[in-house]
């Protein structure tokens, strides 16, 4: 007997879960149902400086797959999962640097592309004369999370993650756009976050906003922690630095609140994602110091194959310096003191900002001597408010 193509369906997401795909579904090319609230936050611009998100021609493509592929039919939509667990005292031990759980081990693209691509391969020999298809991790215009509901991964929460009802959130979604017609899972209808708000609750800096009219959840992006960190490359806000704490690469608290992560999130099990020991909850000072000591090609070698090269080397020191300041205590001064002299005209601003929210006699002798020396505008204005804010601490 010939396979039938649910047949095919069904070995093709029993083949994914064999290349460590916690979850697997299929969903239909249609055009997106969320193409007017995406184009609504556009409009907004609550996308900040991610220019990308905005390119006409990248608008379209997320409403519609066929712009992308115009013989795509079906896509598979996988979940891999990267948990890890906090090393002993992080986050709480505010000396020490906090990096998003995803950004601890190696980069995920080099991990679940080949993956997809291999599932690919596979499916093309299994059907007479082959299959054409495109893969997606987070590389194009593509709206993973509306797939992955419509191939019944889960439900969009109001943190704007999309959680499985077993699984969590914490999992990268990988999109396989196909020119074969797979039956379609049904999609994951319901909103189980019900009355709960633990994720706005915890936001620091107020970035998620609720659900819309429509019960589309609402992320101003240019408060949150992620896009401050990582997307934005030029000063954070004064007002929002606070907030950061000692996250220097991403957050996760709006997970970590989150109920069904809570309960039913596991450890993954790629070693590609085993945290490496310098972005394990490392001391704050060692980081910054490492920073200092190499250039943009020392920084990319330092981080090679990491998602942390995103930032560059004067964007991640701008934000250890940050996290600094907020833990405020004496032992960071020599180190805010060194990073005032870095080429960098953005890390000597957040160096000032740090040294002011330090605020003793040394901090103010930093800055007073950096004062006399600086002539790029925007860092002595740093340095004139750190001095202002160390004169009343």
């Amino acid at each position: 007997m010939s396979e039938t193509r649910q047949d095919l369906a069904d070995a093709l997401k029993h083949r994914a879960r064999e290349e460590g795909f916690s979850l697997a579904g299929v969903a239909r090319t249609e055009p997106s149902a969320h193409s007017a609230f995406y184009r609504s936050w556009i409009d907004a611009g609550r996308h900040g400086e991610m220019a990308y998100l905005a390119r006409p021609d990248a608008v379209r493509r997320r409403a519609d797959l066929a712009e992308t592929m115009s013989e795509a039919c079906s896509c598979l939509v996988v979940a891999h999962e990267y948990a890890v667990p906090d090393p002993p005292g992080v986050p709480d031990d505010p000396s020490r640097a906090v990096v998003a759980r995803y950004a601890r081990g190696d980069d995920y693209h080099d991990v679940v592309l080949p993956k997809l691509e291999r599932l690919l391969g596979w499916l093309s020999e299994r059907v007479d004369g082959g299959v054409r298809g495109r893969a997606y991790v987070d590389t194009g215009p593509i709206l993973e999370r509306e797939l992955g509901r419509r191939a019944g991964l889960g439900w969009f929460g109001r943190n704007t993650m999309l959680i499985h009802p077993g699984r969590g959130s914490y999992f990268f979604l990988g999109v396989l756009l196909l020119d074969i017609d797979l039956p379609a899972d049904a999609p994951f209808t319901e909103d189980r976050c019900g009355s709960c708000r633990a994720c706005l609750d915890a936001c620091p800096t107020g970035a998620l906003l609720g659900r819309d009219t429509t019960g589309a959840p609402v992320m101003e992006a240019r408060r949150c922690i992620s896009y401050l960190t990582i997307e934005l490359r030029g000063s954070i806000p004064a007002e929002l630095r606070p907030a950061i704490g000692n996250r220097v690469f991403g957050c996760d608290i709006c997970q970590e609140v989150c109920p069904w992560n809570e309960q039913f999130a596991r450890p993954t099990e790629e070693p590609a994602y085993t945290p490496r020991e310098a972005l394990q909850g490392p001391s704050l000072v060692a980081l910054a110091e490492r920073l200092l000591a190499v250039d943009e090609e020392g920084f990319r070698t330092l981080f090679r194959a990491s998602p942390v090269r995103r930032t560059k080397r004067a964007g991640l020191l701008r934000n250890v310096c940050v996290a600094l300041g907020n833990w405020g205590a004496g032992e960071a001064v020599p180190t805010l003191t060194r990073a005032l002299d870095d080429e960098s005209p953005l890390v000597r601003a957040h160096a000032a900002w740090g040294l002011g929210r330090v605020g003793d006699q040394l901090s103010k002798d930093a800055l007073a001597e950096r004062l006399s020396a600086e002539t790029n505008s925007d860092v002595r204005g740093e340095v004139l408010a750190a001095l202002a804010e160390a004169a009343v601490s």
